[in-house]
């Protein structure tokens, strides 16, 4: 329970953290707007930085989503399931769902994270941010952030109802 609980900290601090990417966006567009209609002016750069901060803040915040219960979900039956079948829902999708496809989505971004790194991939546009590959990094942590996140929650669903775990799950369970 204590690993579960500090990743939990992990990404309740790096939400804390990047939950001001949102008004920094929001007054960064306010600036974009002002001085293009206001003053004629525009910025490349500026647009880009909304495009990373937009990028990070829910790429990085995504693993407390998860913590929270505040991710997207299908729940046409998991709203009228009980408590037991809701956990063993989750404990399925966690398995079998979230962590195969973050799992596949790191392996198969990699390769362009890689080179991106390997030649410091340059701006989107024209007088951009000069830190394409910073922004493709984003990928492989989101990965990791929200696998561990769900590594946590199985932890938490294993040891939330050990008298309930099957032959195959051997967490603290007092049957076998």
């Amino acid at each position: 329970m204590r690993v579960a609980e500090a990743i939990a900290a992990l990404n309740t601090g790096l939400a804390r953290a990047v939950r001001w990417f949102a008004l920094a966006m929001a007054l960064i567009q306010f600036g974009i707007v002002i001085g293009r209609y206001v003053f004629g002016a525009n910025a490349i750069w500026a647009q880009e930085s909304v495009l990373y901060l937009h990028a990070a803040l829910f790429m990085l915040a995504a693993g407390y989503t998860l913590l929270v219960d505040k991710h997207v979900r299908v729940d046409i039956f998991y709203a009228a399931a009980s408590p037991a079948k809701r956990r063993w829902v989750n404990i399925f999708g966690h398995l079998f769902l979230l962590l195969p496809a973050m799992v596949a989505l790191a392996y198969w971004s990699w390769p362009s994270v890689r080179n991106s790194w390997a030649i410091l991939e340059g701006p989107i546009s024209v007088g951009g941010i000069e830190a394409v590959f910073l922004l493709k990094s984003l990928i492989p942590l989101f990965c990791a952030l929200v696998a561990v996140q769900s590594f946590a929650a199985l932890i938490r669903l294993f040891l939330s109802d050990a008298e309930a775990c099957q032959p195959f799950l051997i967490l603290r369970c007092s049957r076998l």
